[in-house]
């Protein structure tokens, strides 16, 4: 039972995520040739204050880019 696991940020749709994990079974399925009922998918949503790139949030750099830094 292959588990796939997606971190990104809070802020997508439900619409957008059981795209996302449709997609992403589907894309599991076909390269592992299994059936997709056999496949897991987890979605683990990241607040922004704890997601960061270069060592700064993405609450900091909005933040900032609001600011017009």
């Amino acid at each position: 039972m292959p588990v796939v696991t997606v971190q990104m940020r809070k802020g997508r749709t439900k619409d957008a995520k059981k795209k996302l994990l449709r997609q992403v079974t589907d894309a599991a399925a076909d390269a592992l040739e299994i059936d997709a009922g056999r496949i897991r998918v987890l979605i683990h949503e990241v607040d922004d204050a704890h997601f960061s790139v270069g060592g700064v949030s993405y609450e900091d750099q909005d933040k900032a880019s609001s600011n017009g830094s």
